[in-house]
């Protein structure tokens, strides 16, 4: 099998054309260090090659033309197009985020030719596992389910990245193989084709035929599998099927080592590298520091540029702002329950023009303690690195405001062992949650609530409320400012109070409310952690939602002006133009582009 992705590919033949007539046997020719059949097509080839699979799902190393344009994260396309996060810096610094986060990208924007390159390397990796597994002839025929199991698992995450960011794509699968013809009409194909269908598959395939428990907790098992194949049903609106495998994963679901799914104590521990693969690990992407190669390739690269600035510990770059629309989304009324409609009627204070030198004193009034591990703000502690000091750590507060992302930061007790410090910015070994436990419960609430059964919906965001309102989810004060390594104190940081929905409550709301509660509660708990924007625009409320978000934004920074949210245009992201015109045989691309662009 000649084991190029379709880009790859596409390209060389593009190229054959342009400069001499490409024949069979210049392409039959060996590509010098290539493996082939003698050590691919058995155990140990196909063991590696399926590692090799997983290696890229941090989106580096894999064409992207920077880390962060294919982050696992998603934390440019699902965070800040979604109104979680301000881009950041400053407007010259990575100007190619701008339009994204305005809304007026185009397909020559190369942040999406990176991503789409990057996702189909993975998609080539598992189709060339598949591959070299049917040829391979010392593989039992059950280890063959699984290892082909996991390679489709690792296909459905790959096309799923895919499908929410471009919607139509191309599938290519293992069976995808006449790369030699001079126009290989079953290689370039089309992008008409629905692959949900295939995505579905994948994922079932791989709940049927994956183990409960891997030798590797990094390794998917059968109900990461499960979660997956029930999101893709939730995204299709498929509700029945959704809700039947939701209930299956969570009366039933271990992680990979064999812990029963559920929340854990602390809502921080999720951001933690030294308590990460906890019970809430659905599905992550594996990082690590210090791997010994002298870089931080597999440090959470992609995230690299999302450190305070100024004269912080982390030296760079100031990108990944949190907005005080998602700031004011944390505040609370008198009995701990979410402002649903007019959260930002009583805006969370600011420190915006005040200099670090002057006196500032953080807002007093009742938060959701979910803000204060998600945002980094003036007067609050950054978690073991002392109180937030405003406007020194922030590169422009005009540009893109006073806040800081928080859940990506490491913390100084621990940096030894899971900071890196290898590139000119940080990189962790916080993993990257792909679906985490709160994740499951809160998209089977809205399954749940779709099909009219609200009351089983409010116990289910009842369960994630329930833990945000735990005292060791609670943010605290240093026992002595200015040493704050010498521990914190029993005095909360803020104003903290988090309520569960009273008895009955979703009811007396009704299914439109009762969803509103539940996309508002995805909206705090899951907060820049790169669904936002994914989310909106599958609920067809992306358009009125993100205007209104912009003219509120606006009035407090200036990186916003001139965005404009346009449906069903930009419910999806272009197709890159750069795949349209490799696409191309005898100059009529096979690639269509999205509505709008």
């Amino acid at each position: 099998m000649k084991a190029l992705r379709y880009i790859q590919a596409t390209a060389i033949l593009a190229t054959c054309l342009a400069t001499f007539s490409c024949n069979n046997s210049f392409l039959d020719q060996p590509v010098l260090g290539a493996l082939g059949d003698a050590q691919l097509a058995n155990k140990a080839g196909v063991d590696a090659l399926l590692i090799g699979t997983y290696g890229v799902l941090d989106g580096n190393g894999a064409g992207a033309a920077n880390a962060w344009d294919a982050a696992p994260g998603n934390w440019i396309y699902g965070s800040v197009a979604g109104g979680d996060a301000h881009k950041g810096s400053d407007g010259a610094d990575q100007g190619s985020m701008n339009d994204i986060m305005q809304y007026t990208q185009n397909a020559s924007n190369g942040f999406f030719n990176s991503k789409w390159k990057a996702s189909y390397e993975g998609v080539n990796r598992s189709n060339t596992t598949i591959f070299y597994l049917k040829k391979a002839q010392d593989v039992t025929a059950t280890e063959a389910k699984v290892y082909e199991a996991e390679a489709r698992f690792l296909r459905g995450h790959y096309y799923f990245d895919l499908k929410k960011m471009f919607n139509n794509v191309p599938w290519i699968d293992e069976t995808t193989t006449d790369y030699v013809s001079p126009v290989p009409a079953d290689f370039n194909k089309s992008n008409t084709t629905d692959i949900w269908p295939n995505i579905e598959a994948d994922f079932k395939f791989a709940f049927d035929n994956l183990p409960t428990t891997q030798s590797n907790v990094g390794r998917a098992n059968k109900w990461a599998a499960g979660a997956y194949l029930a999101k893709a049903y939730l995204y299709q609106k498929k509700y029945q099927e959704a809700k039947a495998m939701f209930d299956q994963v969570i009366a039933s679901g271990v992680t990979s080592s064999g812990t029963k799914y559920g929340l854990s104590n602390r809502y921080e521990d999720n951001f933690d590298a030294a308590t990460k693969n906890n019970q809430e690990s659905v599905f992550a992407v594996q990082m690590v520091a210090k791997d010994g190669t002298n870089t931080i390739d597999n440090s959470n690269i992609g995230q690299m540029l999302n450190f305070p600035y100024g004269d912080s510990p982390f030296r760079c770059c100031g990108f990944f702002q949190p907005s005080q629309d998602l700031v004011n989304s944390f505040r609370t009324d008198a009995s701990g329950l979410p402002y649903l409609d007019d959260y930002n009627s009583s805006p969370v204070k600011n420190d915006m023009g005040i200099s670090s030198s002057t006196a500032f004193t953080p807002d007093n009034q009742q938060l959701d303690p979910r803000l204060d591990w998600t945002v980094g703000r003036r007067g609050i502690p950054y978690l073991d690195w002392g109180k937030h000091p405003g406007q020194r750590w922030i590169r422009s507060q005009p540009y893109a405001g006073p806040y800081s992302p928080k859940k990506n930061i490491y913390w100084q007790a621990t940096q030894d062992k899971y900071a890196d410090q290898s590139s000119w910015a940080p990189g962790t070994a916080i993993n990257v949650l792909i679906i985490r436990y709160a994740d499951v419960l809160l998209m089977a609430a809205e399954a749940e609530a779709q099909l009219g059964n609200l009351a089983k919906a409010q116990d289910y965001v009842n369960l994630v409320r329930a833990r945000a309102a735990k005292p060791e989810s609670l943010v605290y004060g240093y026992v002595n400012d200015a040493a704050p390594l010498s521990g914190f104190s029993s005095t909360p940081a803020a104003n903290y109070k988090v309520a569960q929905y009273p008895s009955g409550a979703f009811a007396g709301f009704g299914k439109d409310k009762a969803l509103r509660a539940i996309y508002f509660e995805r909206k705090i708990e899951l907060a820049m952690e790169g669904h936002r924007f994914f989310d909106l625009s599958r609920w067809g409320i992306a358009e009125q939602t993100l205007n209104a978000y912009i003219a509120y934004e606006s009035k407090i920074t200036t990186d916003l002006t001139g965005g404009r949210f346009t449906a069903p245009k930009n419910n999806y992201f272009p197709i890159p133009q750069r795949q349209i015109d490799l696409s191309s045989m005898n100059g009529t691309p096979t690639l269509t582009q999205n509505q709008g662009y």
